[in-house]
């Protein structure tokens, strides 16, 4: 019975340690080196120029600056308050390995920038070391060097805010997209910074910093180069497709149609290019089928197998 039982607790011991593996076998150790870098990169930019100046980050990183400057306790506490509670309650909507990544990266964030204030010999109690207390600087530089953290952080499986875990969860339930729930939650945090400091003038600067590391993120994130995806729906496609290939030296999915009011047969050609091809395909389609109805929606990301030989 005894031999059973211990037979039994080593079965389960090795499933459980085989399942563990499997899990570990699922992180990348390149990606928590990026998300290592993305961390300090991050902490860089927010407390060597937005929180010198009193400036305020979106999401929980600008919550927790500003409840670091009415309470006693520091930004790289509230950093881990605010966001590690989030990023595990979306743990099931978001999967194990992204809440690890993610709480990875929000630690290391919040380490260095502990660092930064309290242990290395650079004073940020005042002004920013690095643009002084010209607060357009400060907005610029902080929202270009946090977004590329926050990118990095995006481009390599982890988070650097809860704020998108927390839209993801809450946004659809009551009628909101992610990007309205996100804007919404950062307008209100500013109005109460505003109110908090009774002055509109650090608020307003923190937008701006707002929108330079949003656009940060989504460079960093889909690249400059963001390919562009046309839709042609025409009743020459044999001569629009020759003529798509031959200038361009892309593929082309031809897909059969039909019109709905007017039942004719027509074929969809689907197409990407690039933001520089773009032009010259309208004026290609326009040449050759006047009729021609094109649109164009731009793709953020692109993946495509290589060519069986």
């Amino acid at each position: 019975m005894r031999g059973r039982v211990k037979a039994a607790a080593r079965l389960r011991l090795r499933a459980w340690a085989a399942a563990m593996l499997s899990f570990i076998r699922r992180f990348s150790p390149l990606n928590f080196s990026f998300l290592l870098l993305a961390g300090i990169v991050n902490a860089i930019g927010v407390t060597l120029f937005l929180a010198p100046v009193q400036l305020y980050d979106s999401g929980m990183s600008g919550t927790s600056m500003l409840l670091s400057q009415v309470t006693p306790l520091s930004l790289s506490v509230f950093l881990l308050i605010l966001n590690v509670p989030l990023l595990l309650y979306g743990l099931k909507r978001q999967g194990a390995v992204f809440t690890v990544y993610a709480i990875f990266s929000v630690t290391i964030y919040s380490a260095a920038a502990w660092l930064i204030t309290d242990v290395l010999p650079i004073d940020v109690s005042i002004v920013s070391p690095l643009a002084g207390t010209d607060l357009f600087l400060c907005a610029i530089f902080g929202g270009i060097i946090s977004g590329v953290g926050s990118g990095v952080a995006i481009r390599y499986g982890g988070a650097m805010d809860g704020i998108e875990v927390m839209a993801v969860i809450f946004a659809r339930r009551i009628g909101l997209s992610v990007g309205v729930f996100v804007m919404i939650y950062n307008i209100a945090l500013y109005i109460i910074c505003g109110i908090a400091i009774g002055s509109w003038i650090l608020p307003l600067y923190s937008i701006v910093t707002y929108a330079a590391a949003s656009k940060t993120v989504d460079f960093v994130v889909d690249g400059l180069d963001s390919a562009k995806s046309a839709m042609i729906i025409t009743t020459r496609p044999e001569e629009i497709s020759e003529a798509i290939s031959s200038e361009f030296r892309i593929g082309i999915t031809i897909i059969s149609a039909e019109g709905y009011y007017s039942k004719e047969r027509k074929t969809i050609l689907y197409a990407v290019v690039n933001r520089f091809q773009i032009v010259k395909l309208k004026k290609l389609i326009k040449s050759i089928d006047p009729n021609a109805y094109v649109t164009v929606t731009l793709i953020s990301d692109l993946m495509h197998g290589s060519k069986e030989k």
